[in-house]
């Protein structure tokens, strides 16, 4: 019950919104972009890119100096555009231009991990499955869903304990509220919506 009734208000706090695309290349790519970069930012960058270059065939084809160009913003972009590259590469040559829809396939991709796997899985592709980031291995642990060291842990820990109709909704619900409240030092919990069923209420 506990479980449910935490899901429930989050979702009454954060409406669905995290990705304004649901192309599986798109939310991969954007993924990609993503990692250590403020959502503003891979939003802006992930714009500019997919009007120029929207499908695998044509930013596999791309100059990378171009890619770097329209990516500056992010983290990284100059590791990251030739990644972004090679990626859509192996999606038009080996899996003829469509994003896989399963977790092998998707890990056989150049630098994706199980994260961004599972994000194009739940946002690309409607899946039931389990993105774990910073914030929901972080979060998952100070409300006591989980107790575990890594993301890896807390992915097959959270696969085990959550319903399944919960999966597709635990990480845009936790990154966001990560991001509004329950944050790494300083949580507010004086506004937090489920302070009531939080073991780790003020901590530091």
């Amino acid at each position: 019950m506990t479980v449910d009734t935490i899901i429930s208000r989050l979702k009454k706090r954060y409406p669905p919104g995290k990705f304004d695309s649901n192309d599986p290349f798109q939310v991969l790519i954007a993924t990609v972009l993503s990692q250590r970069t403020r959502d503003e930012v891979t939003d802006r960058a992930s714009e500019k890119l997919f009007a120029k270059y929207g499908t695998p065939a044509a930013l596999a084809r791309a100059d990378a100096g171009d890619i770097e160009a329209l990516i500056r913003e992010v983290g990284f972009y100059r590791i990251k555009a030739p990644r972004i590259k090679e990626i859509a590469r192996v999606i038009d040559n080996d899996f003829k231009g469509r994003v896989p829809d399963d977790m092998d396939a998707l890990l056989s991709l150049p630098g994706v991990g199980r994260k961004t796997a599972n994000c194009v899985l739940v946002y690309g592709f409607g899946k039931d499955a389990v993105a774990v980031d910073t914030h929901v291995h972080r979060i998952s642990n100070r409300l006591g869903l989980v107790k575990t060291k890594t993301p890896e842990e807390t992915e097959t820990k959270l696969r085990e304990e959550l319903p399944k109709k919960h999966w597709k909704h635990i990480n845009e619900l936790l990154v966001r509220f990560g991001q509004d409240i329950c944050k790494p030092v300083g949580p507010k919990c004086g506004a937090c919506p489920i302070a009531g069923l939080c073991p780790g209420v003020g901590c530091k």
